[in-house]
């Protein structure tokens, strides 16, 4: 598997992204899901990456810069097939990186409960991201939850 900066130009990146919002926002209850569309990613602040192997994409991910060094995972998204082949650690392992090659001291995030975001919850746990009170411009709600975790240079 390789990761990398991924091009919104792509038709299989701007598909996944589809579909991620498609499925986020019908998995979510009204007002709750937060998932960026294309144009939401398409920011200077915004930097997609993508994970590849011989068969085409694999999965998506994007880092968000935020004020004071910090940085918002946004959008992970592993296809369908590419389920239980470590795609999603690939892609948090990448972020991480090149949040720490940034500077950036924090990574936040802001995913949802249920059965859909059980394994990203998971999978966030596994990585020292703890549970933390709504960041931003997000709202406390009882389907949505905050992460963060502390970077070390």
């Amino acid at each position: 598997m390789e990761f990398g900066i991924a091009s919104l130009a792509d038709a299989d990146v701007r598909d996944l992204v589809t579909l991620h919002q498609r499925e986020m926002y019908d998995a979510s209850p009204p007002g709750t899901s937060f998932a960026l569309d294309l144009s939401g990613l398409d920011q200077p602040e915004v930097t997609v990456f993508a994970v590849r192997d011989h068969t085409g994409l694999l999965g998506i991910g994007a880092l968000m810069a935020l004020p004071e060094t910090r940085g918002e995972i946004k959008s992970m998204r592993t296809r369908a097939t590419a389920l239980r082949r470590g795609v999603g650690q690939t892609l948090l392992d990448g972020i991480e990186a090149e949040a720490r090659n940034r500077g950036y001291a924090k990574l936040f995030l802001e995913t949802g409960t249920g059965e859909a975001f059980e394994a990203a919850n998971r999978l966030f746990l596994c990585n020292g991201f703890t549970r933390r009170a709504a960041f931003g411009d997000y709202v406390e709600t009882d389907f949505n939850i905050f992460y963060e975790k502390a970077l070390q240079l």
